[in-house]
């Protein structure tokens, strides 16, 4: 592999890992909190055609970024209210979330589009454009350095550095602001934070936002930015890899970050190379393509259990009178 490959690879490393990371960050918020959200992968595919849709009837992407992030935060209420207020099974709330947004936004987009779900093609204003770092022309020639700033660090989309900052900004809200380490309890033990006089339920309803937040920005990134339209199950499982991240990160947001890295490389990979040769034989191209979702499989086998998810999570709070 030369160098210019290598590039090339971390370029769409880089760009392949940016939704998984922040819907990885949202699930993280939000079970941090005590609320299992196995809808992320419908509040992203939500947000990816609400994006798209209005980006396309506006023709700004920044409407259809709010769009997007509206999608998502009012399936995140839906989900707060069946398992918080209501006390439902949080999983069951995930799974019908996912089926929710899968039905509608076909539904819609074939109504208002007339495209068989598909929206039109996105292009100027109506799309995220890339934007280019400082000196980055300037370092282009520098050896190693100058190519990975050029190349890889700059040239994307907004998005993408909004995902990148996301992580240490989660990282300082959750460990080192009153709101996380009350966040953080909420998720180990309701009891104590509601004997101290601290709303659990408020607590809560603040992850599930904040994860309806991050998942919005990952859907509008997907159709808007990676992409130039919505197109029918686009998110591809995004949603659920972004759980295997969690787990894999064991619910810390730098090993988060490793983790959908990972991801990001092998969709890249896969990608990339279409037919692979070793040592004569040739691994076909499903495989490639599958890589993704076969490391899923591997780290939900072997880590779920030695990771240990927050000791509340999953279970509603009751009150004691």
């Amino acid at each position: 592999m030369d160098f210019l490959t290598l590039i090339q690879i971390l370029d769409a490393t880089l760009r392949a890992s940016t939704p998984i990371l922040l819907a990885c960050l949202a699930g993280l918020f939000s079970e941090r909190a005590g609320i299992f959200d196995i809808g992320l992968e419908g509040k992203m595919l939500a947000a990816a055609f609400f994006s798209a849709a209005f980006a396309a009837l506006y023709g700004n992407v920044w409407i259809g970024l709010l769009a997007g992030i509206a999608a998502s935060m009012a399936l995140a209420l839906i989900h707060g209210i069946a398992s918080i207020t209501f006390r439902g099974n949080q999983l069951i709330s995930g799974v019908a979330i996912n089926f929710l947004a899968a039905g509608l936004t076909v539904l819609i987009g074939d109504t208002w589009f007339n495209l068989g779900g598909r929206t039109p093609q996105l292009d100027g204003p109506a799309r995220f454009q890339s934007v280019t770092l400082p000196f980055a022309d300037a370092l282009q020639g520098v050896p190693v350095f100058g190519p990975f700033y050029a190349d890889v660090l700059s040239g994307h989309t907004v998005l993408v550095y909004v995902g990148l900052m996301a992580v240490p900004v989660t990282w300082y809200v959750l460990f080192r602001t009153r709101f996380g380490l009350r966040l953080r309890a909420v998720g180990e033990n309701p009891a104590a934070v509601d004997t101290a006089g601290i709303s659990v339920i408020r607590l809560r309803y603040s992850a599930v936002i904040i994860a309806g937040l991050l998942c919005g920005i990952a859907g509008a990134y997907l159709s808007t930015g990676l992409a130039a339209g919505f197109v029918k199950e686009m998110t591809a499982g995004r949603g659920f890899i972004a759980l295997a991240a969690l787990i894999f990160a064991k619910w810390r947001p730098w090993y988060a970050l490793s983790a959908c890295l990972l991801f990001g490389l092998l969709d890249a990979l896969g990608n990339r190379f279409q037919t692979l040769s070793i040592g004569g034989f040739i691994i076909p191209n499903q495989f490639m393509q599958a890589l993704p979702y076969i490391l899923t499989v591997v780290i939900l086998a072997g880590f779920v259990g030695k990771a240990i998810p927050p000791r509340a999570g999953g279970q509603p709070y009751v009150k004691e009178r």
